[in-house]
């Protein structure tokens, strides 16, 4: 398997560019130079095989030399909406949500966050952590990652079709049921073109909250009796609407 790098892709003129950090990862990580082939993906979903013409100390040039055929993206297009976690949690969740395949995460400041985080205040480091998760799982996607908002103005922006927010078991809001309980659908009449995945920090959510969220349409969801890992949440999440959508 080749190396996969992200680039800017010029398919009229048969070339692709790779950005500073890019090249120094080619070079200097991986050794390789002019002459050896590589793929290259925009993070849009195209990708090629391409061959390194000339490296510089700010970039790298590439001839493309044939199409790839990318990994397919997720059927239902999905928004994961997380409370900011502590520490390095936050990279866990968004390595794992862009290899699971969702379509954008947005960053939510809510009334249990403990970590430090304005809204609009959402790190570089988290971009440069989907772009490697994107290389390592073949994915030619890059998820849209948000500047970070409020609980509130989540709610009052998210337009998908399917809105989701898990719960503890010990919420007991109307509508809620545990993940085991949820029958598998009919797939060409019950998979939403769009969803969003609400989840919440350590702390969980506050009553208020999740009440709010239900007010705007959001489905309640708990994935059982089990205690999970706040960054594990997600991706078992996911995993379970993948599957219910059959997109794993």
């Amino acid at each position: 398997m080749l190396p996969r790098f992200l680039g800017a892709i010029d398919a009229a003129s048969a070339t692709a560019r790779l950005d500073a950090d890019e090249a120094r990862h080619l070079t200097h990580v991986l050794r390789l130079g002019t002459g050896d082939e590589v793929t290259v993906f925009d993070g849009a979903g195209r990708e090629f095989r391409a061959r390194v013409e000339r490296v510089s100390r700010d970039a790298a040039d590439l001839a493309l030399l044939n199409a790839s055929v990318a990994a397919a993206e997720p059927v239902v297009r999905l928004t994961l909406a997380q409370a900011v976690l502590r520490g390095d949690k936050m990279d866990d969740v968004v390595r794992d949500a862009t290899m699971m395949g969702v379509a954008a995460i947005e960053p939510l400041v809510t009334a249990h966050t403990v970590a430090h985080m304005k809204p609009g205040g959402a790190p570089e480091r988290w971009r440069r952590i989907a772009i490697a998760s994107a290389k390592q799982s073949g994915r030619a996607v890059l998820p849209a990652i948000g500047a970070g908002m409020t609980f509130d103005d989540w709610l009052a922006r998210d337009a998908a079709e399917m809105k989701v927010i898990l719960v503890e078991p010990s919420a007991e809001r109307p509508g809620s049921k545990g993940a085991e309980h949820v029958p598998h659908p009919d797939l060409h009449a019950t998979v939403p073109r769009s969803a969003s995945l609400l989840v919440g920090p350590e702390g969980g959510w506050s009553a208020d909250e999740i009440t709010r969220a239900i007010r705007a349409g959001c489905h309640a969801l708990t994935l059982g009796r089990r205690t999970l890992r706040a960054d594990a949440v997600p991706v078992v999440a996911i995993s379970v609407l993948q599957y219910r959508w059959g997109d794993l």
